[in-house]
């Protein structure tokens, strides 16, 4: 989804603007330089800012990454990654924003997704003229580029240059060893009731492919609901359970699917559990989650 809408700012939200903008300019914060953010805005940011929010904990850990993170004082719910990132405020879920805790904070860059945080509160925020950059990954490729762009918009251009060259590396890694082999058929599972895998202009797609599987779920909708029938037609190789089913024991699931012992998955023992957090979030650890799953899905060549 692109930018959701939310309900207008009240009377107290231009107080808090005003008060903003204020403590920018007694701060001295007048030096800016004008960047194309990956939304194609022009925005002009500080040219070294001191109170960062985020708006997504992808963003959250680039930002811990590159050695931006003492300058974070504000969050999204479930930036639990690093440590110190789940001690600070909380600004809302990255698709329902609080633009009045945002505001609280007096950041003097904000940096939000364009995949998922509402529209209406990044245009208030500029209206207001609290600097918001933008970023845009949708392909592994792309959170390289998102994690140099960050860099470059909070001025750690050369540490977070020196990140995503380590991460293109790894990535390039994993595609020559995987190249010309088979493709084991991998069921990717995130629901349990309901039965959900990933499908679509997903990460976990992008990375099972990457990683050399064949997602079984790869020509359906984004997150797509399965009934246990389809599972057994496409008769999945490999069974990655993530941990987002949080709720449940991970034997549970394994158990589930071993009622069905004529599954090549579970005629081989090749059901995994892996951490969602690594699989779906655009920053660099999700450079781990495509390791981790080309070593589950061909383990020969990663030993």
């Amino acid at each position: 989804m692109k930018y959701p809408g939310a309900s207008a700012a009240g009377t107290v939200l231009l107080i808090l603007a005003v008060a903003l903008l204020t403590s920018l300019v007694t701060a001295g914060a007048t030096r800016a330089l004008t960047l194309t953010d990956e939304a194609g805005r022009e925005v002009r940011v500080p040219d070294r800012s001191e109170r960062l929010v985020s708006l997504a904990p992808s963003i959250t850990e680039i930002l811990f990454a590159i050695g931006a993170g003492p300058r974070v004082v504000g969050v999204t719910q479930y930036s639990n990654y690093p440590l110190e990132a789940a001690r600070l405020p909380k600004v809302g879920s990255y698709v329902n924003l609080s633009l009045e805790k945002i505001l609280a904070l007096r950041p003097d860059l904000v940096i939000g997704i364009r995949d998922g945080n509402p529209k209406a509160v990044i245009d208030r925020l500029a209206e207001l003229g609290v600097p918001c950059y933008i970023v845009d990954p949708t392909s592994l490729d792309g959170v390289v580029t998102t994690v140099r762009n960050i860099g470059r918009a909070v001025g750690r251009e050369q540490a977070a240059y020196q990140i995503a060259g380590q991460m293109a590396s790894r990535i390039r890694d994993v595609e020559r060893r995987v190249a010309g082999l088979a493709r084991p058929r991998v069921f990717y599972q995130i629901g349990v009731e309901p039965i959900v895998s990933a499908g679509q202009g997903t990460f976990p797609n992008i990375l099972i492919d990457t990683a050399g599987g064949k997602n079984v779920a790869a020509d359906m909708a984004a997150y797509p609901q399965l009934n246990v029938e389809q599972v057994l037609v496409a008769r999945p190789e490999i069974i990655i359970v993530t941990s987002m089913t949080r709720e449940y024991d991970f034997e549970r699931v394994r158990g589930f699917w071993g009622r069905w012992p004529g599954l090549p998955a579970v005629a081989a023992a090749r059901i995994y559990v892996v951490d969602s957090d690594l699989m779906d979030r655009p920053s660099p650890r999700i450079v781990e989650g495509l390791e981790t799953l080309a070593r589950l899905i061909h383990p020969q060549k990663f030993k």
